[in-house]
């Protein structure tokens, strides 16, 4: 049975379905933030944790590598709170 991609306003209500009841979390200098989505922007993470615009965003992964993100960079996260070592956002 072949199925053709959804597109349109479908595929934002099947997106939205598939992502229901779901709570993700962005750690941002040492704060947990709730979030509706799977996936953030850098200006969103600037918005959410009082971020300067200044100052680039850096991201810590899970095995404490850091990297500075792009400004137009977007990031998926995954949902539920992290235990152990999440990825953490900062300002550079």
């Amino acid at each position: 049975m072949n199925q053709k991609p959804q597109s349109g306003r479908g595929a934002a209500v099947a997106e939205r379905n598939e992502n229901a009841g779901q709570k993700f979390f962005v750690n941002i200098e040492g704060h947990e933030y709730e979030w509706d989505k799977p996936t953030i922007t850098v200006p969103e993470i600037r918005l959410l944790g009082n971020l300067p615009p200044d100052q680039p965003v850096i991201c810590e992964d899970e095995e404490g590598v850091e990297r500075t993100l792009g400004e137009n960079e977007v990031i998926t996260i995954k949902p539920g709170h992290r235990h152990g070592r999440a990825p953490k956002y900062k300002r550079g």
